[in-house]
């Protein structure tokens, strides 16, 4: 199997080329009746309390499938963008490959917003019989000027309800249940984008539900954007190693993501069940003059504080004065709107 990542492309200095970085995954299911297969399944069976019918329900099916696969190394891919071709770097050991592709501004100008990229998998001596190559995905490329207004979005519990502060309920709203946006903030993000405003999705799910979280943006009426997710491993789980890692690898990406838009303004958004706040209070102070606000949504959390609102006023203290945005109901955000107008580029 073969996965492209949303992306974006950025003009590169002197304005007649852009610069893409397309990335995957490259996997191969797990046979049905492997041993690591069972022995999934049987941890998902025991941590979700699952019966027989849970198991056999499309959704779990179509969730579990996203985890049960081999991760495939040294996998030569080619990406196609506008007609031109080049090769990928081979897939790394946790599968993952990623191209720079430079491009005329002749080559995208019919693209409008968006720009449609081909990736194609190479057989290899070591594949079974029944793979013959030819393996390829669809992927798409958002063009992001470099002048204007970006979105930085969380996911789970900004936009999609998740219940991450609670480890059983977050476990079974990925595997068991359909996913379900948080009423409101669909219509709040297009009114955005209806302004010209960009959006990248900046979250610490696994790459694995990248389809299925790019299939319920699109459902949900959300405005499509850059996708960048977590890569998942085991210490990543762990009460240890968890919100440290989320921490600070979700700060690089953002800080990557504002190095690449030098000229751009950027409104963070997310949600107070985990570190949303702190995160982006730090990206704040490191790169104060490229983002305009900050937009809370107030859920509840695990994160303890002596006192109600303690949390919040520690963040805000650390920020100038009208920076930060606590909301309960998406609604709210209409008060974000003139912060926006005088900041934006």
């Amino acid at each position: 199997m073969i996965v492209l990542f949303p992306t974006y492309a950025r003009r590169l200095p002197g304005g007649r080329r852009w610069r893409a970085t397309v990335a995957g995954m490259v996997s191969r299911p797990l046979p049905e009746r492997s041993r690591r297969r069972v022995l999934a399944v049987a941890v998902l069976k025991r941590l979700l309390d699952l019966d027989a019918g849970d198991l056999n329900t499309d959704v779990f099916r179509r969730r579990a499938e996203a985890f049960l696969f081999q991760r495939l190394a040294g996998r030569r891919v080619e990406i196609e963008v506008a007609g031109q071709t080049v090769a990928a770097s081979r897939s790394d050991r946790t599968g993952h490959f990623q191209a720079h592709i430079d491009l005329d501004d002749e080559l995208v100008a019919a693209a409008a917003d968006t720009l449609a990229c081909v990736a194609r998998l190479r057989p290899a001596v070591d594949d079974p019989p029944e793979v013959t190559g030819g393996h390829q995905a669809q992927g798409v490329i958002h063009m992001v000027e470099p002048a204007g207004l970006s979105v930085i979005s969380d996911i789970d519990d900004t936009v999609k309800i998740t219940n991450v502060a609670d480890r059983r309920e977050l476990l079974r709203n990925t595997l068991l249940r359909e996913f379900a946006a948080v009423p409101g903030m669909a219509h709040v993000y297009r009114h955005w984008q209806d302004t010209g405003t960009a959006f990248h999705y900046v979250s610490a799910s696994p790459w694995q539900l990248s389809p299925c979280l790019a299939q319920f943006i699109t459902a949900a009426g959300l405005p499509a954007g850059s996708m960048h997710l977590k890569l998942f491993r085991l210490q990543d789980s762990t009460p240890l190693g968890r919100l440290p890692s989320r921490k600070r690898s979700k700060r690089r990406v953002i800080e990557q993501i504002m190095a690449d838009f030098p000229g751009r303004r950027f409104l963070l958004v997310g949600d107070s069940g985990e570190r949303d706040p702190e995160v982006y209070a730090d990206v704040a102070r490191r790169r104060p003059d490229q983002v305009s606000g900050i937009a809370i949504r107030r859920v509840a959390s695990k994160i303890r504080q002596r006192k109600r609102g303690e949390r919040f006023e520690q963040v805000a203290r650390r920020l100038p004065a009208g920076l930060l945005h606590v909301f309960n109901e998406p609604a709210e955000l209409a008060a974000v709107a003139p912060v926006l107008a005088r900041n934006a580029p």
